[in-house]
This record gives C-alpha cells, structure tokens and sequence, in this order.
C-alpha cells in the first residue's frame, strides 16, 4: 500500500491466511504450514521485543513440542529464518522485523501466552490464537512521548548525581533529558530512520541542557563549571538493552544474534557521541571532571539509594514497562548499583570487577523476585543494570578522539569496553547459578 507517494520497504503479513480458516478444530490437529506459521508469528513478536535469541528459540521450541513438530531456527537482531518438520512434511519460512526496539509490556504478555499454551492453547484452532496473537500485537507504548520525556529527565538527572554532578547540572540534564526523548519519542512513532532519530534528540538534549545553564546563570550568582554535566542530557541514548542481551547470545553461542545486537548498539554509540562531540564544538565545551559535592559517606550511600531507583525507573518505563515490573526493577537496581559504587569508593574495587558483582548481584535479586511475581526475568535483570553502562566514559573516548587526544581517549575506551564486557557476565554468571536450563547448551 503506498501512502504519501511513498512505497513500504517492508510489507505486511497477513497471519489470518495461514490459520487453516477452521475456527472448530485444535492447531494440534492442523497441517505443518498452520504450525509453523504459529511459531514464527510467536517468535517474531518476541524478537520485535528487545529479547535475545535464546529466549526466542526456547519459546519457539515450547510451542513445536506442544505441536508436534521440530523446529530448527537461525534468529538475528531483526530476522529469523527456521525450518519445521514432523517426519513427513517440512516447511521453511523467512521472517522479518520493519523496526526493532524494546517493549517488556508485550514480552510479559508473550511469554504468559508460551507459559499457558500446553494447557489452553492446544485447545484452540489457528484463527482463535493468531486473533490473541492480535490483541497482544496492538500492545504499544504505554505512555506518551511527553510521559517518555519526563521518564527520561528523571533517569538522566539521577544518573547525574551517581556520576558526580550537583543539583544545577542535575536539573539542566533534567530539562535536556526530557526535551530530547520527548523528540526521539515522536521520531520513533512517525518511523523516522534510526540515524535522524538519534542525531536529532542528542542535538536538542545538548541545546537544552546549553540553554537552561545559561538562564540559571542569568537569573542566580552561581560559580561556572557546569557545562560538564551536558554530557548526561544524552544518556538516555545509551543502547543498554542490546548491549546486555548480545553479550548473553554470545554467551550461548549465538553469534549471529549477538554480534548483530552488539552492531547494532556500536552503531547508536557511533552516532550519538559524535552528534554530542559536534554540539561541544559549536556550543564551546569541554568534559571536564564534576566538582566534589563534598557529602559524608553515609548521606552519600542513602543518596545513592534513592537517585538508583528513580534511575532505573525512568530507564524501565523507557522500555515500555509497566509501573509494577519498572518499580521491581528498581528495587533490584537501586540495591544492586548502590553496591557497586560503594565497592568502588570503600574497597577500592576496579570499576569492571564492581560492575560484575553488581549484575550479579541484580540477577541473582532477580532469580528470587521473579519466582513470586512471574514477569518475564529479562524486563528486570537489564534495566536494572542499564544505569551501569558506562555512556560517560564512551564519550570522553569519542571526544578525546576527535581532538586527537588519543592518549586522554583510550584509557576511557578502554575502561568503559571492560565494564560493558563485565554487566553480562555478571548477568550470565546470576543465569547459570539460578536457572537449570540456560547452563546446558540444550
């Protein structure tokens, strides 16, 4: 269908036409392109979620053995090539996504549909699941793009003070914060290509922290020195989600998934460092260091506390959470991030060796919770660690660079690669002790 003189790139599956059109008897009982198509709708939705493939090609495989059928699967960042066969017949399909993101709402009510399919969806025909599968499928966004913005403003000023900053770079952050998701936000929904949507909201996050230092400084006597804290008006840019989760297909050796996911975010980091090194240059400034706060250890460790929740749980709304999984994931990252700054500052721990215990520590909390509530453990084990990743330190690699200062630049790069490289291992060390299934290989 062209809309506005202008073709679609990708085009629509209509799923209905791969029901069987036989409301009366049980997709147990259909043919295997019925099956398969089941599956791979399945498996879509939940890679459509921000999910790894290890996720994806377990759910998918649940559903195979309650069908009847072996399923065998190949799943990147956005595609998913798999082969279904019963002993007699096989059917191969190539599916894939127009866009990818992260929507922990619609992963909850996916994985809730896998969990009861041996019991209720084995009862259904094609048409009566893939009309679920369409109600599931109208999950968007549960919050505005002004509720976005404000989300991200929260995360990104509570990310300033973990990093150092005060409270008038904690407020500037705060309105660039909030201008710039609010733009992303309406990029996204208008399906604007993912280059114009991070240039444009990393430029106008950096305007607006730039603009409001500069009214705070008319209107108040303050000493100068904050324009440091511009680099935090764009961390809500950070791509923590598919960092972690390629780590975690690495992990189980699916390369394709993993270093498709970790393109992917190397491409976002790329892209919205330069924008910020570009707006430095034109706006005259510099990343310097945050002036001490010069606060006791205790008020710090309580501060701390408080600005990691609110921290991950403007971060786990950003993905699309709802308010109970945000704030479980809060409580879990406010503990677990509170830990790793105090291993740094009290016991001297590496920063990379402090960002292992710490996702540990959230993945374990994680294993614990999620037993009683049921979300799905990924909506809560990454946002809770997605506070740790180390935006700060990419861009002053990336600044440094561009000023040619390669000797400032890589101890930044490298500092922050470590940390990224230690966040799933931690994740993954927490998955292998809790869960039976994910420390074999099958």
């Amino acid at each position: 269908m062209v809309k506005d003189n202008i073709i679609p790139n990708h085009m629509d599956i209509y799923w209905h036409d791969y029901t069987g059109h036989v409301k009366d008897k049980p997709i147990t009982e259909a043919s295997v392109p019925v099956k398969a198509a089941l599956i791979g709708r399945v498996g879509l939705m939940l890679l459509s979620c921000g999910t790894g493939a290890w996720r994806v090609r377990s759910s998918m495989n649940a559903i195979s053995e309650q069908l009847g059928v072996t399923c065998t699967s190949s799943i990147g960042l956005m595609t998913i090539v798999y082969t279904c066969f019963d002993g007699h017949k096989t059917f191969t399909n190539s599916l894939c996504l127009n866009n990818t993101g992260v929507n922990t709402s619609k992963l909850d009510r996916l994985e809730r549909f896998v969990k009861k399919f041996p019991t209720e969806g084995v009862h259904k025909s094609g048409e009566q699941l893939h009309q679920e599968l369409d109600e599931i499928e109208k999950i968007r966004g549960l919050y505005t793009p002004a509720k976005l913005g404000l989300a991200a403003a929260f995360a990104c000023a509570a990310f300033t003070f973990l990093l150092g900053g005060g409270p008038v770079e904690m407020l500037c952050a705060f309105i660039g914060a909030g201008a710039g998701n609010f733009l992303r936000s309406k990029l996204i929904g208008k399906h604007y290509t993912l280059y114009l949507c991070v240039v444009s909201s990393v430029a106008l996050a950096c305007l607006a922290y730039v603009a409001s230092l500069r009214l705070i400084e008319l209107a108040f006597p303050i000493a100068g020195g904050h324009e440091v804290g511009y680099i935090c008006a764009m961390l809500f840019i950070i791509p923590g989600f598919p960092f972690i989760t390629s780590g975690i297909d690495l992990a189980k050796l699916d390369m394709r998934s993993g270093l498709e996911r970790l393109a992917y975010a190397v491409i976002i980091v790329v892209i919205s460092t330069i924008t910020a090194w570009v707006m430095a240059l034109i706006l005259n400034l510099s990343p310097g260091a945050f002036a001490d706060l010069g606060l006791s250890p205790a008020l710090l460790f309580v501060l701390r506390l408080i600005t990691s929740f609110v921290g991950v749980f403007g971060f786990s709304i950003m993905f699309n959470s709802p308010v109970s999984i945000a704030a479980s994931a809060a409580v879990i990252g406010a503990i677990a991030n509170t830990l790793r700054l105090e291993l740094v500052d009290l016991a001297g721990l590496p920063a990379a060796v402090a960002a292992f215990i710490g996702a540990l520590t959230a993945g374990l909390l994680a294993s614990l919770l999620m037993k009683k509530l049921g979300y799905p453990r990924i909506s809560v084990t990454v946002p809770s660690i997605v506070i740790m990743v180390p935006g700060l330190y990419l861009y002053r690699a990336v600044y440094n660079m561009g000023e040619m200062s390669l000797t400032l630049s890589a101890p930044w790069l490298v500092s922050a690669l470590m940390i990224i490289m230690a966040l799933p291992l931690g994740l993954i060390a927490a998955r292998i002790i809790t869960d039976k299934a994910f420390r074999h290989c099958t």
